[in-house]
């Protein structure tokens, strides 16, 4: 009776794990490229917004 338990435990674990495999994707299709137009350059920004943030790791002062 345990033998068989076990082998129908084998066969229930082989399952899930064949049940749980990676599907194959299909092959992706290939994209005329030549009509896409390239964006617009984005400008730089050129304001000065460097700030440095404040040491919150610190012990604070008893």
């Amino acid at each position: 009776m345990k033998k068989i338990i076990a082998l129908l435990a084998v066969c229930g674990f082989a399952f899930a794990f064949a049940a749980c495999g990676k599907k194959a994707e299909p092959a992706a299709e290939t994209v005329d490229t030549t009509a896409v137009e390239a964006p617009a350059p984005v400008a730089a920004d050129t304001t000065a917004t460097d700030t440095t943030a404040t040491d919150t790791t610190a012990a604070p002062a008893h």
